[in-house]
């Protein structure tokens, strides 16, 4: 077993409160690395576009967030037990992944290294206490907000998130061959900030989550995050300590900053980030052009807080709310499934503007809010 540790920042840093936009609100393609891209950016097509004044009431259904009061051990229980998708016959386990899963016309290598390169990145959210502070009904709604009946306790709650912008410091400058600068000047996971002699050379990285799994920094002082769960027997990776970055409530999208100093982990997820971002890359510029056709969207997550499955599925209507975008689609999900990435072929949402909100029923979900945007013509 392997346990890998990250930590809150330090104390003194304000920005761990709830904030109007997470950062990548205002999008910079610059610091990507497909910047041949950058000028054909575009609004999402009008045609698939529905308005409404009733968008977000409409658009508010069932949270799916496992909640298990025994723990971890009544997980699998809840899996067997599912009632919106008994049997889960259109989830795929991720060791058992192949082309032939993906519909006629999408069974292309590029697109199946992307949907691999997705799950790797995929991770499983542990919330272990629902803060006081969550509100009654959701923003501009009329409908609950989810746990605001059980605030203060200190059940079970699992979600799904996925890590990106992985970078390497030393000193506190980064180490890729891009300027930037961190606030530390040494590792400030868990372990360094309790030695005499803590690291000078470390990695961080954030995952994307959806706000209604983790609410505000009480909560994420109580988060732990599970990697590489791709099996029910898969070792045990663990972020045992994650900091709030920012959350928003009306968008329902959370963005965590974590740590680490060791250096096998840290590699491996600055790898793997660099392996998306040159796969993303060419699946938008394939798809493009057939974004509209077959409408394929997929979805990474750990149902009911157990080992990573893939489903894959259609989006049916993009909704505007406000000067953002909602997605339907009958992708499969399930309770645990909260907060994974939405990944809708052939568009860009800022690499994680769109993450997994909620469902009407067995055959309907639907997305938080985000920036969803195209490129070419």
């Amino acid at each position: 077993m392997f346990t890998y540790l990250s930590t809150s920042h330090i104390d003194g840093k304000n920005s761990k409160k709830l904030e109007s936009e997470n950062k990548n609100e205002d999008l910079n393609l610059n610091n990507k690395s497909n910047d041949e891209f950058d000028d054909c950016l575009k609004v999402p097509d009008d045609q698939n576009h529905v308005q409404s004044e009733d968008n977000e009431n409409r658009l508010i259904g069932d949270h799916e967030t496992q909640e298990s009061e025994g723990g971890e051990a009544d997980l699998h229980k809840y899996y067997i037990g599912c009632k919106k998708n008994p049997g889960h016959s259109q989830f795929i386990p991720v060791d058992t992944l192949n082309m032939k899963h993906l519909p006629e016309g999408y069974q292309d290598l590029e697109l199946f290294e992307f949907i691999k390169a997705e799950a790797d990145l995929t991770v499983r959210v542990n919330v272990l206490k629902t803060s006081p502070g969550r509100p009654k009904i959701w923003p501009k709604t009329t409908r609950p907000y989810a746990f605001y009946g059980i605030r203060g306790k200190s059940n079970l709650r699992t979600g799904t998130g996925r890590v990106c912008d992985v970078y390497k410091f030393q000193d506190g400058v980064r180490q890729d061959g891009r300027v930037g600068f961190t606030d530390y000047m040494k590792c400030w996971c868990t372990q360094c900030q309790g030695s005499d002699s803590p690291s000078n050379v470390w990695w961080e990285f954030d995952v994307f989550t959806a706000t209604h799994v983790v609410f505000d920094d009480d909560e994420a002082t109580h988060t732990t995050l599970r990697l590489f769960y791709n099996r029910d027997d898969s070792p045990e990776v663990i972020i045992d300590k994650v900091s709030l970055e920012s959350a928003n409530i009306e968008y329902d999208r959370c963005l965590l900053k974590c740590v680490t100093c060791d250096q096998e982990l840290g590699s491996n997820l600055r790898k793997l980030w660099g392996h998306y971002e040159n796969v993303w890359g060419k699946v938008l510029k394939k798809y493009t052009s057939s974004r509209n056709k077959h409408k394929l969207l997929f979805i990474v997550s750990h149902p009911h807080g157990c080992s990573k499955q893939v489903s894959v599925g259609h989006w049916k209507e993009k909704l505007e709310v406000g000067a953002k975008t909602k997605l339907t689609y009958t992708t499969s999900t399930c309770p645990g499934s909260s907060g994974a990435h939405v990944q809708c072929v052939g568009y860009f949402d800022g690499w994680s503007d769109l993450v997994h909100s909620g469902s009407f029923n067995s055959e309907l979900n639907y997305s938080a809010p985000g920036r969803v945007y195209v490129f070419g013509s």
